[in-house]
């Protein structure tokens, strides 16, 4: 019986990967289907007023509620995000940044790859890589970069910018239990493998290709944001990334403390008009984000329900890496598993899948790193992004030469720093 209910179980993940992949169904239908099938697979009663686990109260109502801190930093993040647009400091930043690299290729793409960093770690999402993209990929584009190479920057941008984010940490903190104080500590080995990485693939990029100048329409920009703010006021986007990293506070605190200083230096016109303003526009562009986390929530409640675990754990214990040799391997290998919603992402099915690893044994903080490893992969190079779909139209390549063009690098990124996690964190 017990076999049986695994293989439903992993067939349920299986032709959810599929129609994820297919794009038959969208991932934040797919989790809340996935968590009532497999609780479903594994005799968990919807309904019933004796049992201590059910579909309804534990897996919907508990799950939905399961990513709070998550969501939390998310619609915060969003909020600031908007805010620093709103005053023109995201606009300012890209401007100087253009002017300090000049028309050189390689400068101009190095500059906005460390500035779109920075933004992107202040505040991320479709709506801040749209708003930094329609203004630094023509820039690049004229000044002779290749258009594939100008929409890779943007998206080794993000990818490393959230690996900082103080939004998105909070998704490791609900999956694996996990203090904020010791997520944050291990992201400066997450992000220097896929820092170097971006940097040798631009300049083997650009080195390698002709440049050729063109001219590019340069879209309507709101004439808001467009004056340049006070330099004190640029400091603002890295203010949350500073009490979160080095004075170890709550992303919600942070973030506020953000905005009031953002507002404090650039003195924007009608300061209550622009927070109230951003707030409810943060709130829209996090809004297919926060229904992601619901279902994650879902998922998440569904694997670690003790009929589940009873089912799946010994099928997890029998492949956790018992040594750094295996560890680097099956993360490193794998890798590539963290594209199309796969069993590495934890935006997708990995969540319920390090969750069943950290409950299995493995060290939780090992699980964390791993998984924001391969994290790497799936934001530098997942087809099914959002934001890698919109800089492939905007850039007009093929959303899969994005992929083709940078997975081997981002995956020996992965393979680096596992080999340095492997001699520093305890298996």
């Amino acid at each position: 019986m017990a076999i049986a209910q695994a293989l439903g179980i992993f067939l349920i993940f299986a032709v959810c990967v599929v129609l994820m992949m297919t794009r038959k169904l969208p991932t934040i239908l797919a989790l809340p289907i996935m968590a009532i099938g497999i609780s479903l697979v594994a005799g968990i009663p919807f309904l019933s007023s004796t049992a201590d686990f059910t579909i309804a109260a534990d897996v919907l109502e508990a799950g939905a509620m399961r990513m709070s801190t998550a969501i939390a930093g998310l619609i915060f993040g969003g909020w600031f995000g908007k805010v620093l647009t709103k005053v023109g400091i995201t606009h300012t930043i890209i401007r100087k940044a253009a002017e300090l690299a000049g028309d050189k290729p390689l400068p101009i793409a190095l500059a906005f790859l460390v500035v779109c960093s920075l933004i992107f770690a202040a505040s991320n999402g479709l709506g801040m890589v749209i708003l930094v993209g329609t203004i630094i990929i023509p820039i690049m584009i004229s000044a002779g970069v290749d258009p594939l190479v100008a929409g890779a920057v943007l998206l080794f941008s993000n990818g490393i910018g959230v690996t900082f984010s103080v939004g998105t940490l909070g998704i490791y903190i609900d999956t694996l239990g996990l203090p904020l104080e010791t997520v944050t500590s291990y992201s400066w080995m997450c992000a220097i493998p896929i820092i170097l990485v971006a940097v040798a693939w631009i300049v083997f990029s650009i080195k390698r290709g002709s440049t050729t100048r063109k001219a590019w329409a340069m879209p309507a920009a709101d004439t808001g944001s467009e004056k340049n703010v006070r330099a004190i006021a640029l400091i603002s986007p890295i203010i949350p990334v500073v009490l979160v990293f080095a004075f170890k506070m709550a992303l919600v605190p942070s973030i506020l403390i953000g905005i009031v200083v953002t507002l404090l230096l650039s003195t924007p016109k009608n300061a209550v008009q622009v927070v109230t303003g951003a707030f409810v526009e943060g709130i829209q562009e996090t809004a297919g984000a926060t229904a992601l986390m619901i279902g994650i929530g879902m998922t998440l409640k569904a694997v670690m329900a003790p009929q589940v675990a009873a089912v799946l754990q010994p099928v997890i214990s029998a492949i956790i890496p018992q040594s750094p040799i295996m560890f680097i391997l099956v993360f490193g290998l794998l890798s590539f598993l963290a594209i199309y919603r796969g069993p590495l992402n934890v935006w997708g099915l990995g969540s319920g899948i390090v969750a069943l690893l950290a409950a299995s044994g493995m060290n939780p903080i090992a699980a964390m790193v791993a998984l924001r490893l391969d994290s790497n992969v799936q934001a530098v190079c997942d087809p099914t992004n959002s934001h890698n779909v919109w800089v492939s139209d905007f850039t007009k390549v093929d959303v899969n030469e994005y992929l083709k063009k940078t997975i081997v690098w981002v995956m020996v990124s992965t393979f680096v720093g596992l080999i340095v996690a492997s001699f520093l964190i305890s298996l």
